[in-house]
């Protein structure tokens, strides 16, 4: 897959382009990349998706954005696996957001990257003051895949929807979402070795956002080895506010540095505390991993 930071300059192959945020990789995007795929190659076309870093929302309003469950390295990642040809990552800054549906259209949709065949959820809206709508395609003649809402449990399929389950502490409800484990994944850098010094070392990876969609003490899977996570800020560790994913691999020696992991989340063990002593601390993490194992049974 061919990753595109800047729009092109010059004309492309003729494509199909899905566009959206594309958050957490749900039920509804992963039919909307599957009808992408099968479009482009029922019309001789390149398969290209659009979206946007930073997240449209964020950009207007940091402060009341809603959580990220995707970094762009994990949805790029989701993008390939979907055997999406080429992805234009379109950097949302004040000049992308003045533009009109028909400047988007004309500018980037038609001149750029010569899309003959948009792909979009049916309550799609684009350009300044969100002012064009799935009609606007059509009127500008192309040919327009509108796909309806998916379903589950009757209700829709949403990034809203998995956040909820995931603050919730209801992963269940995430997975049925998502047809997988909710997952984060990063590098494994250096850390302050507390764990290790407490009797649990741990993986540190390095987290891209500082608004996570959970937090808290879990039983995980890191790169399918069972493990103990723990998401948060840590409060008992003085002066420490740093969000911080630390992951303790069970009966594990070896060396994680530098390593890009994917943690998997399986079970919610208990919410991050702040307890009185460190050694209030190491107990209660013998109790965790205790939960830990019999959940893995081992």
């Amino acid at each position: 897959m061919r990753v595109f930071r800047h729009f092109p300059k010059t004309l492309q192959l003729p494509c199909a382009v899905a566009i959206g945020n594309f958050d957490g990789m749900h039920l509804g995007h992963q039919a909307l990349l599957k009808k992408l795929v099968e479009t482009a190659q029922a019309n001789h076309l390149r398969s290209a998706v659009m979206t946007f870093e930073p997240h449209p929302r964020e950009f207007f309003s940091a402060a009341t954005a809603p959580t990220r469950l995707s970094s762009l390295r994990e949805k790029l990642e989701h993008f390939a696996e979907a055997g999406v040809e080429n992805t234009y990552v379109c950097r949302f800054n004040q000049a992308f957001a003045k533009l009109s549906p028909q400047q988007f259209m004309q500018m980037i949709l038609q001149d750029s990257l010569n899309a003959q065949s948009i792909l979009v959820g049916d309550d799609f809206r684009f350009g300044a003051m969100r002012a064009g709508s799935v009609l606007d395609f059509t009127a500008a003649k192309f040919n327009l895949v509108s796909l309806p809402q998916v379903d589950l449990q009757e209700a829709r399929v949403s990034s809203t929807r998995v956040r909820l389950a995931l603050a919730a502490g209801n992963l269940p409800a995430a997975t049925e979402l998502l047809r997988r484990p909710y997952s984060i994944s990063g590098k494994v850098v250096h850390g302050a070795k507390r764990g290790r010094e407490l009797g649990f070392p741990t993986a540190n990876v390095h987290m891209w956002h500082e608004r996570p969609a959970l937090t808290g003490v879990y039983a995980v899977k890191l790169d399918g080895l069972n493990a103990v996570a723990n998401l948060g800020v840590r409060p008992t560790i003085a002066g420490t506010a740093k969000l911080m994913l630390e992951v303790h691999v069970l009966d594990f020696e070896g060396d994680l540095y530098g390593k890009h992991v994917h943690v998997e989340f399986l079970h919610k063990i208990r919410e991050e505390m702040k307890f009185a002593s460190l050694d209030a601390l190491k107990a209660q993490i013998k109790k965790d991993v205790a939960v830990a194992r019999d959940l893995f049974e081992i």
